[in-house]
């Protein structure tokens, strides 16, 4: 027999990530303005809010719901939510990156690269951590260890050598010698 309140649970889900996914799909190209995006991240909250959570899975709800909020830009509250998540399951990474993501918004730095230090556990080999960590230890001015992660991510995805040059995290260490070196393009 069909669980229909489950089917209805997971259509819910699927309409609150259609919304949240209408103001990301584009975004770095075409951002929506304030007030549309808002209101459709809104509608991905109100859509959450009626779904009937007993007996439902948490993560999801609670991960779109951080979405949610991240993309209005109220990051304390996208923090709770997320970190909530993490603790319902602690081996996702995209969890642990809208985390990190979210507490460098509110100037903690430092518990931006505690998360992404905890994704490495869950995803080790994933340059997108390693690129983050090197961004957000510039940001802390520590060179060192901004290098270290930065030549690990390219080892393993070259691709993000690509980023470097506009990636304005590494602004502090841009002229280190160790960072020239590693970001110098040999021919």
């Amino acid at each position: 027999m069909i669980d229909y309140d489950r089917l209805r649970r997971q259509q819910l889900l699927r309409e609150a990530e259609g919304y949240l996914d209408l103001v990301t799909s584009c975004a770095d190209e075409f951002p929506l303005q304030p007030a549309l995006r808002d209101r459709l991240a809104e509608r991905a909250l109100t859509v959450l809010d009626s779904i009937h959570t007993e007996g439902l899975d948490r993560e999801d709800l609670l991960y779109l719901r951080g979405q949610a909020y991240r993309v209005m830009e109220r990051h304390h509250e996208a923090i709770q939510c997320l970190a909530e998540t993490v603790e319902v399951n602690p081996d996702n990474l995209h969890t642990w990156l809208a985390l990190a993501w979210c507490q460098k918004r509110i100037g903690r730095v430092d518990l931006a690269i505690e998360s992404l230090e905890e994704a490495l556990s869950v995803a080790p080999d994933h340059a997108i951590i390693y690129y983050n960590l090197a961004c957000y230890w510039s940001l802390a001015n520590n060179a060192k260890l901004a290098i270290a992660y930065l030549a690990r991510a390219f080892d393993i995805d070259p691709c993000y050598r690509d980023l470097v040059a506009s990636e304005r995290d590494f602004d502090a260490i841009r002229h280190h010698s160790s960072f020239l070196e590693l970001t110098s393009v040999i021919v």
